[in-house]
């Protein structure tokens, strides 16, 4: 049977952090291994306990989850960050994202949709709710560069970006090299003059490249 994904639950709320906690401990596949009440102790936790997956709410007293992102960043955690809110809106959502948030969810996800996103995160996938990545395509500004700059293979990888496969997986599926795929994926938001992978996996939904 494979390791469980070890998780750690940042938020201020004490009756958020326990419901999480009380129905996370009932999957089999997901243990929690600690609690921070504010970003600044969320990256002490981090750094101690080297959980799989940081579940991280953004507005909190203190150091809040953007700035805990950065500081995970500067730390070199390997965690990945699936942001757990109650704030949508786009002038949340990207600085988290740009930070390095794996994941955005509001906090009145179903819990097993919460369970399952802990999963694909943990997989290396990244994953917005429906809600928040309207919130992105209605004001994204990216992507200024034009579809008939991309070659057929970066447009290939373009479309497994949109689908939320990992390097891994879209290397496997191509037949290419990690390195290859990370050069042609560098080359994508160059051309298109976007972020992340992110902002490519929105741009290209949006431009019906993603089926």
């Amino acid at each position: 049977m494979a390791e469980a994904i070890r998780v750690l639950i940042v938020d201020d709320h004490q009756v958020v952090r326990r419901g999480l906690r009380t129905f996370l401990e009932v999957q089999d596949d997901i243990e929690v291994v600690g609690e921070a009440a504010d970003g600044a102790a969320g990256v002490a936790a981090a750094v101690e306990l080297r959980p799989d997956v940081i579940l991280m709410d953004v507005k909190m007293p203190g150091t809040d989850g953007v700035e805990a992102l950065g500081r995970l960043r500067e730390q070199g955690s390997g965690a990945r960050v699936l942001v757990v809110t109650s704030f949508t809106e786009r002038r949340t959502v990207v600085p988290a994202l740009r930070a390095g948030a794996a994941g955005y969810v509001h906090k009145d996800i179903d819990p097993d949709a919460l369970a399952g996103a802990i999963r694909s995160v943990h997989a290396g996938h990244v994953l917005l709710q429906p809600e928040v990545a309207g919130a992105l395509l209605a004001g994204e500004g990216g992507g200024g560069g034009r579809a008939g700059a991309l070659t057929d293979r970066e447009r290939e990888v373009l479309a497994l970006i949109a689908r939320g496969r990992a390097n891994r997986e879209i290397a496997r599926a191509l037949v290419l090299s990690e390195k290859t795929v990370k050069t042609h994926v560098s080359n994508i938001l160059m051309k298109l003059d976007l972020a992340d992978r992110t902002q490519a996996a929105l741009w290209a939904v949006r431009h019906g490249m993603a089926d």
